[in-house]
């Protein structure tokens, strides 16, 4: 008997008295690596041959621990003596590579076969690098979470894009800019002496998902992050990470030249601020060998940046690009840029300020570009930057923490609206130039791909604020991996490994998953609205949010509702930002007879009598979408309430509370905004349709000064 088995039975003979004191209710913290025993006829017996050689990586002793504990939580019971085997191959057993026939080619550095053979007694699980074995064997205890058949299998995976990273916006006070899930899990005071466990369980659920990087501070950046003493801290961080194949990368604030390096300018062409960006990089590459690179947040929302000296974002990029490149390093420029000077759209200024530098960026620099134009809106269409710069290796960046689809309190799954955006044709170089393939580098042959995901993780037990949130995080990495791939067999999965593979369960869970992001757009930003949330906070509904600083931190500036009607006019008539895509998009978008009616407002301004494709009126048509999210939510409420057996209570009663307020602030989205729209145009509701509880006046009176995430 092993002894895990040994140790199982003796607790269980001292006495069932004991159990109240010892088990631990379910509470999220295990995500979707819970490798809890399968039902009986899902089980298997594999056993493991062979133990990682002494002087092996830590890398692979990692594997074969992750193997051992996968199969001794999922399959209790000791394998008999015939059981199959598993092996975990590197190209050190290059006799087992040749005796089995094993073709590691097209694999890199990251990518792994799995596969059956001696007629079913053995599977391999073998790659080029020991990474590669580490993301296999995630990969084979993934198929036995969710039930799938591990007798016979031919498998080959690799990453089609490069880097895949959690950007954290977190602060070195512990603070997290929109963070619903607590505090920064980086203790910033007690590193690099402390280093929490968390760490490596944190790191472990990266590599799980094949996450191979973290930007570990917050875009909106200190100059303190790139001082010694932060430099250890970081460090630290990167021991803990390396065996994992997690590299750590910093957020670097332009200006840090004059505030870290007593200069009197951050000019890019200035050679002392050359020299202070070649010092740094050199002094943080001693520290971290394997450091990433730089993340830059410049001259947006009022950070410092090229700009400042009459200089290109290519300048500035191309700068810091010198300074990491000699060792490997890469920089990612974000194109998440907005003057101060108030524009005519600001969905144009990230195509317009980088377009024109196309082929002028270094080959280690990549140009990260938000999924859409203005700012992670619960739907927009596709940034017209992909597709648009042939020359130049551009990133996707995504928004895994909620900033504007409810937090963590709202059940909002993002796999449909990230795979929508990059399912969607660019048209750039005709029909089948998607986005997803801009990002994997297959339609410009780009040298480096990168997806980037600012994270939802914080210290809550549940790491993401909810249990349904965890989806968010694992579903990145598995678009990351394959941006291709299915966000509907992701949520099976993820449900499989979180909850039970159960397909009582998994059906119903992954249908409910698949909905609740249309569900959120119906009550929040129908048929293309966008931009409706409060000011500063971002939390409930604010149509109404006028004046302030910048006219484009306001509603009004997007929805453009008068007596006439509503709608921002982005044809050529209006805004012209749909000259920004490429011709065939353009007319798709400018076509009242082809636009798809989720996009109608984004791009149109239109009469509220407007007859849309359902036969109703415009005014008719977004109220009865407002009404149906909240009926949607209401849905899912019952959904979940079903699938209370196969569900434990802690978790099960967490996710029914949430959704209880998510039923509440769904019909508080709805009632407020009907509210506002109907003072402008004075229409009566929809027959059937109820009014509004509360005055417009009492909505807008509503405050929330201490609303996570600030």
């Amino acid at each position: 008997m092993r002894p895990s088995h040994l140790l199982r039975g003796l607790c269980l003979a001292a006495g069932l008295l004991l159990a109240p004191l010892t088990a631990r209710a379910e509470d999220g913290y295990d995500l979707w690596l819970r490798y809890k025993p399968l039902p009986e006829a899902m089980r298997g017996e594999p056993r493991i041959v062979g133990q990682p050689p002494a002087s092996g990586s830590p890398t692979l002793s990692l594997a074969y621990g992750e193997l051992r504990r996968g199969l001794d939580g999922l399959n209790p019971d000791e394998p008999g003596l015939d059981a199959p085997s598993i092996r975990l191959v590197t190209p050190s057993q290059s006799d087992t590579i040749a005796a089995f026939k094993l073709s590691m080619e097209g694999l890199g550095g990251e990518g792994y076969l799995i596969r059956t053979v001696q007629g079913g007694r053995l599977t391999v699980i073998a790659a080029n690098t020991d990474v590669g074995v580490l993301y296999g064997v995630f990969h084979y205890l993934r198929l036995m979470q969710t039930g799938a058949s591990v007798e016979r299998l031919d498998v080959r995976s690799a990453p089609k894009v490069r880097y895949r990273l959690l950007n954290h916006w977190d602060n070195l006070d512990r603070s997290v800019e929109r963070g619903y899930s607590g505090q920064s899990i980086w203790d910033w005071w007690r590193l690099p002496d402390v280093k929490d466990p968390r760490y490596a369980d944190y790191a472990r659920a990266n590599a799980s998902i094949g996450i191979n990087g973290a930007v570990l501070n917050n875009v909106n950046a200190k100059s303190d992050s790139l001082t010694a003493p932060y430099i250890a801290k970081a460090a630290a961080l990167a021991d803990t990470f390396r065996p994992y194949g997690i590299k750590v990368y910093l957020s670097a604030r332009f200006s840090s030249p004059i505030e870290i390096g007593g200069l009197k300018t951050a000019d890019p062409l200035d050679p002392a601020v050359r020299a202070f960006w070649k010092t740094k990089a050199d002094e943080i590459y001693k520290a971290i060998p394997d450091f990433g690179g730089f993340l830059v947040k410049a001259n947006s929302e009022g950070q410092p940046g090229p700009q400042d000296y009459g200089r290109t974002h290519a300048d500035g990029a191309n700068m810091l690009a010198q300074a990491v490149g000699p060792h490997g390093g890469i920089v990612m420029w974000r194109a998440f840029v907005y003057s101060h000077e108030q524009p005519d759209d600001r969905a144009k200024q990230g195509y317009s300020e980088f377009k024109p530098f196309d082929g002028e960026f270094a080959e280690n620099v990549i140009v990260q570009v938000k999924n859409g134009a203005i700012d992670f809106q619960p739907r927009e269409p596709f940034h017209p930057l992909f597709g648009a710069m042939p020359k130049t290796n551009l990133g996707m960046e995504f928004q895994i923490t909620k900033e504007y689809l409810g937090f963590s309190t709202h059940l909002a799954y993002l796999g449909p609206m990230w795979e929508e955006v990059l399912k969607a044709d660019t048209f750039s170089a005709g029909r089948g130039s998607t986005v997803a393939r801009v990002v994997d580098g297959k339609l410009h042959g780009y040298s480096r791909t990168l997806m980037a995901g600012v994270a939802n993780i914080g210290t809550d037990r549940n790491w993401s604020g909810s249990q349904f949130d965890q989806a968010n995080w694992y579903a990145f990495g598995r678009l990351a991996w394959d941006p291709e791939a299915s966000a509907e067999a992701i949520a099976r999965d993820w449900a499989a490994m979180t909850f039970t593979p159960d397909k009582r369960f998994t059906g119903p869970a992954a249908a409910m998953m698949m909905g609740s992001r249309e569900a959120v757009v119906d009550y929040m930003t129908p048929m293309g609205l966008h931009h409706l949330m409060g000011r500063s906070h971002h939390y409930g509904p604010g149509p109404w949010v006028a004046g302030g600083e910048r006219a484009d931190w306001t509603s009004v500036y997007y929805h453009k509702a008068d007596k006439a009607g509503i709608g921002f006019d982005r044809t050529a008539k209006g805004s012209d930002a749909v000259g920004q895509y490429a011709p065939l998009a353009a007319a798709t978008f400018s076509d009242l007879s082809k636009i798809d009616e989720k996009d109608l407002l984004w791009f149109h301004h239109l009469s509220w009598d407007y007859r849309t494709r359902s036969g109703r009126p415009l005014w008719d048509e977004l109220v009865s979408r407002y009404s149906r999210g909240v009926r949607r939510v209401g849905e899912m409420r019952a959904t979940w309430t079903s699938l209370a057996p196969y569900v434990d209570p802690e978790r099960h009663g967490e996710v029914a509370t949430y959704l209880a307020i998510q039923r509440r602030e769904a019909q508080w989205w709805r009632d407020a905004s009907v509210a506002y729209f109907q003072s402008i145009n004075g229409l009566p509701l929809p027959k059937g349709e109820a009014p509004p509880p509360l005055t417009l006046e009492a909505y807008e009176a509503m405050t929330f000064p201490y609303a996570p995430g600030i």
